[in-house]
């Protein structure tokens, strides 16, 4: 079975749970990405915690929701799907008429057969999403509103794993798990960091890896609020992993300062995989970038794609669902994402050890027999000792000799074998 199938088929284990920012559907998509990653550690922080300029919301849960019309037709049911009803939801038992009930109903004209995803986080609300033509259709007369929910102290939850490596520089991934049944803005973040963490786990580690799957906004100011310092001494690059799971073109949204190096190995790998990728600016931001990019935070993060959150037609809406997302699409974001990494752990600063260039065939560096394939071999390695000043990164030095930065190392890692070049970090 194909990784991509296996995330595909994650996210369809993932899709029925209604998630929210905080609550039971939570920590039940935590637990099924648990199973799968078992050192994953789920905290808790109580309502009312400051964050920032933030407090921690009361907790939400929802057990049940029928909206039925006059003539005992059941308008919109909870169980058929969970974006029937406005995320937050404060408790209702009420008798409408058409009229009155319109003001709590929500649809999107241009999408008529959608249902659309809603919320009122902040402010105590209730209200059901039909498709539009299905509202248009509601006859006058009285109807009857009912949602058993809970809004009250509780806490907002959220996952971390820390996958220590040599050394403490870090590298960031973060993707959100608060949207109730959509595939692309939801879920295929959540499969993609799950296979590309257990794929971590299995290597040996240069650098050391923070992952995080939390609530979008709220929850990334609540991590923040908690780990600033830490990060900003160790973070040397990262990616905000949403939106990576249909079969349309890549996109890349940068940092805020646009050249850190998250930007430029994620600008690399795309314009060498997806050469046709759409790149947009921070002026179109909209996920948890906005956070880690702030003022003051200035974490080199930025997002690597496929249809950018807000960008395609069924982005919020139940058309959002598992034949969007396909394995081919999520394992293509894998394997850019995975190259990314591979990127960052390749890359360092090398200084070449001896003056002009060395001598490469009394260390069995220099080919006895030259073919087209040494002499190409050969090229790339004395153009590398041309450029190991202990200013440029590896990264760097690749883009300006044209030579894949793997391939780069390799190279490095023999010559410094042999004394030729040594590492002066990241």
């Amino acid at each position: 079975m194909s990784l991509g199938v296996q995330m595909h088929d994650f996210a369809a284990k993932l899709f029925p749970i209604c998630r929210s920012i905080t609550g039971n559907g939570v920590r039940e998509t935590l637990a099924q990405i648990s199973n799968h990653l078992p050192t994953l550690a789920v905290h808790e922080v109580p309502t009312g915690t400051p964050a920032f300029d933030w407090l921690v919301p009361n907790e939400w849960n929802i057990a049940a929701a029928r909206l039925t019309a006059p003539d005992g037709r059941v308008v919109a049911d909870f169980r058929n799907h969970n974006l029937h009803v406005v995320g937050y939801s404060e408790p209702v038992d009420r008798i409408l008429s058409l009229e009155e009930l319109q003001r709590h109903l929500y649809s999107i004209p241009e999408l008529p057969d959608a249902i659309p995803y809603f919320t009122s986080y902040y402010r105590r609300d209730w209200g059901f999403c039909l498709p539009f033509r299905e509202r248009n259709a509601l006859l006058p007369g009285n109807y009857h509103a009912k949602i058993e929910s809970t809004l009250a102290p509780g806490n907002l939850t959220y996952g971390e794993i820390i996958l220590r490596g040599e050394s403490e520089r870090e590298v960031f991934l973060s993707t959100y798990i608060c949207h109730p049944s959509m595939a692309n803005n939801e879920l295929s973040g959540p499969a993609v960091t799950t296979w590309l963490v257990k794929w971590l786990m299995e290597r040996k580690r240069r650098l050391t890896y923070r992952i995080v799957f939390i609530p979008e906004t709220i929850g990334s100011i609540v991590y923040l609020s908690r780990h600033l310092e830490a990060m900003r001494r160790n973070v040397i690059a990262g990616f905000n992993i949403s939106c990576v799971g249909d079969d349309r073109c890549f996109s890349f949204l940068p940092s805020r300062s646009g050249n850190t190096l998250s930007d430029r190995v994620a600008r690399h790998v795309l314009e060498r995989r997806a050469p046709e990728y759409k790149h947009y600016s921070y002026l179109d931001r909209g996920s948890d970038e906005r956070q880690y990019c702030a003022p003051g935070v200035d974490l080199p993060i930025c997002s690597v794609m496929r249809s950018k959150y807000g960008c395609y037609p069924e982005y919020h809406t139940s058309a959002d669902d598992l034949s969007l997302v396909t394995p081919t699409g999520l394992q293509g974001a894998y394997v850019v994402l995975k190259n990314c990494l591979e990127i960052l752990e390749a890359n360092r600063v090398w200084r070449a050890s001896v003056l002009c260039e060395p001598q490469l065939g009394k260390r069995g560096l220099y080919p006895t027999t030259s073919t087209r394939e040494s002499t190409v071999s050969v090229q790339t390695m004395m153009d590398l000792l041309a450029y190991v000043d202990g200013k440029l990164d590896l990264l760097n030095i690749a883009e300006v000799i044209k030579a894949d930065p793997l391939a780069c190392e390799a190279i490095a890692l023999e010559l410094a074998g042999h004394g030729l070049l040594e590492d002066v970090g990241e």
